[in-house]
C-alpha cells in the first residue's frame, strides 16, 4: 500500500510570499531567476509540478535567505511534524510574534500545506471566532463547538492572534483551556508578545491567567527582522495584491463642522511625514521606506493616557461579534449614485452596486455602520472582488470606523480577495495621527502590498 497522501496546496498568498522572497534573494546575489513562477525544483508542488519524495518541511524551505529570526522559527516549527508530515502528538506549541510583514504567516503556513489535512487546521483569527460564535449558539457549549470546528485535529494554527475586546477575551480563555485539556498543539502568529495581549489597563488583569497558560504551553519566538517583506513583493495579477490603491484628493462631501478635530500632537511630526513630491529611486525602495515610517511611527508614539471609556462603550471596537451594537452610526449620507440592499442575517446593508461576484461600498456604507469582522467574513463567501470608495483620513473619523477598516483589510487579506480602494491619501498619511485604534501598522503594511498608482505617489 502506498504511504503517500494528498496534501493541501499552498495558498495563493503563500505562493506569492515564496516567489517574492526568492526573487529578492536572487537579486541580492546578482542572479537572474530562470523561472520567476517559483524557486527552481525546490517548490515544484506550489506551481503544480512533480512533488518531492516526502513532505516539504519547515526546516527544508527553498533557498529564501531566511533572516536569523525566521530561521530560528522555521527550525522550531520543524519539530512539530514527523518525517511523514504527521503532527507529533502532544508537542509543545509555538507562538510567533513581531511587526507586520516579517514572515510569520509564511512560516506558519508551511504546516497546513504539507501535513496530513485531517490532522492540521489553519484559521485566520477573525474567521475562527466568527465560526466559534455560531457553533457555540448552535451546540450550546464551548466544548461541543470546538469539536464541531476542529474534529480530530491535533495541530491547530491561528494567524493574527490578538485580543482587544474583554468579551472575546473571556471566551478565548475558555477556548484555550479546552484546547490544552485536549492536548491540541497550537501555533499562533501575532503582532503582540503574550504579555501585551488585551492591553486595556481596565481589563488586562482579567486575561493574565490565560496569558500564563499560553506561556506554560507554547514556546515564544520573536520574528521581527528589519525588513517588511510585503513592500518587496513581485507584481501579482491574482489575489489581494492584484487590487488597486487609488488616491483621490478631492474634498470630502461631509460638511467640515461634522468632522472630529484632529489631535495634531498625537500624529506623525511634520519632519517625518512622507514627501508626496519625492522621486524614489525605485518602487521597492519607495514602498519599503513608507512601511518603515508607518510601523515605527505608530509603535514609537507615546500619547498621553486616555480616560477610561464609559461602560456602555466597552464593546465599541468588538471585532468578532455579529454586530457592534454599542455604537451609533453616523446619519445616513446623501448619495447621488444608485444603491442596493444586501441582506445580512436579520439586517440589511447598503452598497453602491453588486454583481454576481463583486461588491462596491462607500466607506460610510460599511465602516460607519455597526458591522463586524464576522459580517465581512460572511460577505467574502458571496463576493470575490471588492471596491471601497471615499476612505477619509482615519484621524478624521471616530475610532470605531477606523477599527472596522482594520478588520476589513484583515479579512480580505486572509481570504486573498482583490480590493480596489479609493482613499484620501497614501497609506502613511491615511493612518497618521490616529489614537485608540490598534493594528494600524499592519493595515498600512498590507495596503502598501496592493498594486500602486505610481502617479499619485501612494506609498512615498
Amino acid at each position: 500500500m502506498s504511504t503517500g497522501r494528498s496534501r493541501r496546496e499552498p495558498s495563493g498568498r503563500f505562493r506569492r510570499l515564496l516567489r517574492a522572497r526568492w526573487f529578492d534573494a536572487s537579486a541580492a546575489r546578482n542572479e537572474c531567476p530562470a523561472d520567476t513562477s517559483a524557486p527552481s525544483g525546490a517548490n515544484a508542488s506550489a506551481r503544480g509540478g512533480t512533488r518531492q519524495a516526502g513532505p516539504v518541511r519547515p526546516d527544508n524551505l527553498p533557498d529564501l535567505d531566511l533572516d536569523p529570526h525566521q530561521r530560528a522559527a522555521a527550525d522550531r516549527l520543524a519539530k512539530l511534524l514527523d518525517h511523514q508530515g504527521n503532527p507529533i502528538p502532544r508537542a509543545r506549541g509555538v507562538y510567533l510574534h513581531g511587526r507586520p510583514g516579517r514572515g510569520k504567516t509564511m512560516l506558519m503556513d508551511r504546516l497546513p500545506s504539507t501535513a496530513h489535512p485531517d490532522r492540521v487546521r489553519r484559521f485566520h483569527f477573525h474567521t475562527f471566532f466568527a465560526e466559534l460564535h455560531r457553533a457555540h449558539r448552535e451546540h450550546g457549549s464551548i466544548d461541543k463547538a470546538i469539536t464541531h470546528l476542529i474534529g480530530r485535529t491535533n495541530l491547530l494554527c491561528f494567524d493574527e492572534f490578538h485580543v482587544h475586546d474583554v468579551g472575546d477575551a473571556m471566551l478565548l480563555a475558555r477556548l484555550l483551556d479546552a484546547l490544552f485539556a485536549r492536548h491540541v498543539t497550537l501555533v499562533l502568529t501575532s503582532n503582540y508578545p503574550p504579555p501585551d495581549l488585551l492591553p486595556n489597563p481596565l481589563f488586562h488583569e482579567k486575561f493574565l491567567p490565560a496569558i500564563d497558560r499560553i506561556l506554560d504551553n507554547l514556546d515564544v519566538l520573536s520574528v521581527d527582522g528589519p525588513i517588511d517583506y510585503r513592500t518587496r513583493k513581485a507584481h501579482t495579477t491574482t489575489g489581494f495584491a492584484s487590487g488597486r490603491y487609488i488616491v483621490d484628493r478631492r474634498e470630502p462631501a461631509d460638511p467640515p463642522d461634522t468632522r472630529i478635530t484632529p489631535t495634531r500632537h498625537a500624529g506623525i511630526p511634520s519632519s517625518r511625514m512622507p514627501d508626496a513630491t519625492a522621486t524614489p529611486s525605485s518602487r521597492a525602495e519607495n514602498l519599503r521606506l513608507a512601511s518603515s515610517r508607518v510601523t515605527h511611527t505608530i509603535q514609537d508614539q507615546s500619547p498621553p493616557p486616555m480616560p477610561p471609556p464609559p461602560s456602555d462603550s466597552i464593546r465599541t471596537l468588538s471585532t468578532h461579534n455579529e454586530a457592534d451594537h454599542g455604537t451609533t452610526p453616523d446619519p445616513t449620507p446623501t448619495h447621488t449614485h444608485p444603491s442596493v440592499n444586501i441582506p445580512l442575517g436579520p439586517r440589511t446593508l447598503t452598497a453602491r452596486s453588486t454583481t454576481e461576484t463583486s461588491i462596491d461600498f462607500d466607506f460610510t456604507q460599511l465602516c460607519a455602520q455597526p458591522t463586524s469582522a464576522a459580517d465581512y467574513v460572511t460577505l467574502t463567501h458571496r463576493y470575490h472582488r471588492w471596491t471601497l470608495r471615499d476612505v477619509p483620513l482615519l484621524r478624521d473619523v471616530p475610532p470605531d470606523h477606523a477599527m472596522r477598516l482594520v478588520n476589513l483589510i484583515d479579512v480580505l487579506y486572509d481570504a486573498d480577495i482583490p480590493l480596489t480602494i479609493h482613499t484620501a491619501a497614501p497609506p502613511a498619511e491615511l493612518v497618521a495621527g490616529v489614537r485608540g485604534v490598534p493594528d494600524l501598522a499592519r493595515t498600512a503594511s498590507r495596503l502598501c502590498e496592493i498594486s500602486q498608482d505610481h502617479a499619485a505617489g501612494v506609498c512615498s
